[in-house]
Formats: structure tokens, C-alpha cells, sequence
């Protein structure tokens, strides 16, 4: 049974770019040094994002596996994930199509991304079959209680295979427009229990609250993700240098808080 790292960084994201802070990476050559750091600071996974020459969020097969190629030698031993995201420039045709020509071992998948409308269950669910027969493992991203109400409904129906499964949590939104706070992630693990499924759940929080948040997902039971695609913020406000004292941070504290 595939697991989810413990700690996963998520350095740049489809949208934050140097003008938001100058260590976000942009470049693969950026992106390697950036995971070979966070790997040393204590994450154990990377979230992975590509951009192209303007850089603008970008899936790509070819860019991905020429990436994965220089990581799998670069860091060896990090689990590797690469993003479907939309990112506002894509449609799920294109984003199935791309996990298809790629099949990487690992990836992320919105479900409000595959099923915008109730005419998209036909090809999502050809596409999550298709996935589970290709051997490629898919994290399902949730952006809210309804979202995972809509999944676990899914998953139960059959629409979506197999009876465990890799989920990520979000925390808030990007836009700040709901603020990310650790008393929320009980909601969510309630949710989890009362299904039929089982889940290994990963969680991500937004903004200065982001530490504190994922200590309670860690005191929860649940696993972090962590980066400047999230927040750039430390603790105690200050902006992070760079995403290894992010995860050093993180790290730290959920290791005080799991024990």
C-alpha cells in the first residue's frame, strides 16, 4: 500500500513567482537545489510544479519527465509528486491527457477540477479507473468539508476505485478570503471516520497560521504539507528565507507535538 510522506514541501506553486518572494523556484535548475535543501531541512516528499520560459504555471509531460529524471538522481529516496492542476490556464481533457502520456508514479488531482459539472463524471471516472490500472497514484486534493462530503460519496457509489486513499486537505483558501485555523481539522477528521473509507490524509494551511495549524494535523494523526506555495510565513510572522526553514520549522514543531 502506497504512503504518504510525512512532511511534503510545496516550494513554488502555479502562482507566487519571484516578485513575491526572490527564492520561490521558477527553473528546474532552481527547483532541484530547492528539494535537495528541503530534503536535508527534513521533508521526505515534493510536490512539484513546472513552468515555462515566461514563467507561467505549466503541465507538460516531457517537462515533467525530464524533471523526475534529475530528481529521482538528485535526491534520491524523496517521494516525487507532480501536480494535474488547472492552475486557470487548463481543462481536465488536457490534464487527464497529460497524467496519461507521463504516468508518474505519483500525482495530485482535484476532484472540483475533473467534475466541474455532472456531465464530467463519465470521463473522470474512466480517468481514476485508468489511473488505478496504470499503477499511478493519485492524492486526491479537497478544498473544503463539502468537497470531502462529495468524495467519500464518490468513493462509496464506486465512482471513484479502491476503498483507501491518498487525500490532501486544504486548510482555508489561497485568497485569504477564509482564514486557515487549527480548530477546523477536527471537522475534517470526524468527516474521515464517519465514512466507510480509510484515508492516509495529508493537510495544508495558508498564511501565518500555517504552523500552528499543521502542529494540530500532526497532533491529529494526520501528515504536512509545507511551502511558499502555501505561505511564506514563519510562526512568528517574519517572512521565511527560503522553503527549508519553512519545513525546519515544521518539522521541528510536529515533532514536538506527535512525539
Amino acid at each position: 500500500m502506497k504512503l504518504l510522506p510525512k512532511v511534503m514541501v510545496a516550494p513554488n506553486g502555479a502562482r507566487r513567482g519571484r516578485k513575491d518572494h526572490p527564492n520561490i523556484p521558477i527553473t528546474d535548475d532552481q527547483l532541484i537545489e530547492t528539494a535537495q535543501a528541503c530534503f536535508e531541512a527534513g521533508a521526505d516528499g515534493l510536490h512539484a510544479h513546472v513552468r515555462d520560459d515566461d514563467g507561467l504555471h505549466l503541465l507538460d509531460a516531457g517537462r515533467y519527465r525530464a524533471l523526475l529524471d534529475r530528481l529521482s538522481e538528485d535526491v534520491p529516496g524523496m517521494f516525487l509528486q507532480v501536480t494535474s492542476e488547472a492552475g486557470g490556464r487548463y481543462e481536465a481533457a488536457v490534464q487527464q491527457q497529460v497524467v496519461r502520456d507521463l504516468r508518474p508514479e505519483n500525482v495530485s488531482v482535484a476532484l472540483r477540477e475533473m467534475v466541474r459539472q455532472d456531465g464530467d463524471w463519465g470521463a473522470a471516472c474512466a480517468f481514476y479507473d485508468w489511473a488505478a490500472g496504470e499503477g499511478v497514484t493519485i492524492q486526491h486534493i479537497l478544498y473544503s468539508l463539502g468537497e470531502l462530503d462529495r468524495f467519500i460519496e464518490a468513493c462509496s457509489s464506486g465512482g471513484i476505485p479502491g476503498d483507501h486513499h491518498l487525500i490532501q486537505l486544504v486548510l482555508g483558501t489561497y485568497d485569504g478570503t477564509e482564514i486557515s485555523r487549527p480548530e477546523m481539522v477536527a471537522d475534517y477528521v470526524a468527516r474521515m471516520g464517519a465514512s466507510d473509507q480509510t484515508y492516509d490524509w495529508m493537510m495544508c494551511a495558508f498564511g501565518p497560521e500555517e504552523t500552528v495549524c499543521l502542529a494540530e494535523v500532526a497532533r491529529l494523526g494526520g501528515k504536512v504539507r509545507v511551502g511558499f506555495e502555501n505561505s511564506l510565513w514563519n510562526a512568528d510572522g517574519s517572512v521565511a528565507q527560503d522553503n527549508a526553514e519553512r519545513v525546519r520549522e515544521v518539522r521541528g514543531t510536529i515533532a514536538a507535538v506527535a512525539g
